[in-house]
């Protein structure tokens, strides 16, 4: 494997992985957000005595929590693999450069 190949195969895994971990995030915001919702409409609902309010269904399913979780962990443990990549890729380039030199 050549080492600038390395380099790159780790900084594009890194890449991906930030990207992961950002979504994840913005999922457990998002499903965060809903729940308490969820919990203000239950507790006015529960107040005035009524029938709960009926949710509207929005085209777009929401993620559970707990997937959401799984993920941000599933993506930490992908970048820590890629930043070690990186980190064997560069010391092989020190080690290649110490030998040549």
């Amino acid at each position: 494997m050549d080492i600038q190949s390395a380099f790159y195969s780790g900084l594009q895994g890194y890449s991906r992985a930030s990207a992961g971990v950002t979504d994840a995030t913005v999922n457990i915001n998002r499903q965060t957000q809903v729940n308490r919702q969820n919990e203000t409409e239950l507790a006015v609902a529960q107040t005035e005595a009524a029938e709960p309010a009926q949710r509207q269904q929005t085209a777009e399913q929401p993620v559970s929590l707990t997937d959401s979780l799984v993920q941000l962990g599933q993506e930490e443990r992908l970048a820590q693999a890629n930043v070690k990549s990186i980190q064997t890729a560069d010391e092989v380039l020190g080690t290649v450069i110490d030998i040549r030199v």
